[in-house]
């Protein structure tokens, strides 16, 4: 089985956990254009929503680890620059509450 990522690494040592061989692609970019043309069977990527594989008519089959998004801000950054930044804190703050 061919399988297009970025995340080479992790996908070899998820498929070599579970004793499944398969060749990997290493791709940047639209990765679920892969299967579409013919370059792999499937794909390993990030999914948040799942609309771009819908639209591309795939659908995710196993999730390998979860993950999360992280802000790191530099702490003088957040002390000099706190009318740059707290704007984008608060933001940020907004959209999760909602």
């Amino acid at each position: 089985m061919r399988i297009a990522t970025k995340y080479v690494q992790t996908a070899r040592e998820h498929f070599a956990d579970k004793g499944v061989h398969v060749d990997l692609i290493k791709l940047y970019g639209s990765m679920e254009l892969a299967p579409l043309v013919g370059l792999a069977d499937a794909i390993v990527d990030l999914v948040s929503s799942g609309n771009t594989l819908k639209a591309n008519n795939l659908k995710a089959v196993e999730e390998i680890m979860p993950i999360s998004a992280r802000l790191i801000i530099n702490q003088a950054a957040l002390k000099l620059k706190s009318g740059i930044i707290q704007p984008v804190l608060d933001a940020f703050a907004d959209a999760i509450k909602n």
